[in-house]
């Protein structure tokens, strides 16, 4: 398989509901949930890609560019950007959808670094 092939196969989509168990006081999501469930589907995509044990080395500039409110969903969706010998980067994106309309946003938007490593927890490559 080529590595855009990898790259087209690995990308994740998840969508979760947004409880008032999640929100803050403004009865919008956390920002820390929100990177919480970033860096989930960005692991998910860096392993599918990868298919060896990854961890996270960094997230980048993570943009919040709208509040997501309790009752909504929220897609979030994790793509391979970069690879490199032994790291990738994984861009995610969180898009709200309105439950009881076809109104949907993009939120927020970060990139996360993923090195795979072996069991000795020293980077191995992913090529």
């Amino acid at each position: 398989m080529t590595t855009e092939e990898r790259i087209e196969a690995s990308e994740t989509r998840i969508f979760k509901a947004v409880f008032p168990n999640t929100t803050n006081h403004y009865d919008t999501l956390f920002g820390g949930t929100a990177m919480q469930l970033m860096d989930e589907v960005a692991f998910i995509a860096a392993t599918r890609f990868a298919r060896k044990r990854v961890v996270t080395v960094s997230s980048d500039k993570i943009d919040f560019k709208r509040s997501i409110p309790a009752g909504t969903i929220v897609e979030l969706i994790g793509k391979v950007i970069y690879v490199g010998n032994t790291s990738m980067k994984v861009n995610v994106e969180i898009y709200t959808e309105q439950m009881y309309s076809y109104e949907r946003e993009r939120a927020i938007v970060g990139d996360f670094t993923f090195v795979a490593i072996d069991e000795f927890k020293k980077p191995i490559s992913i090529l």
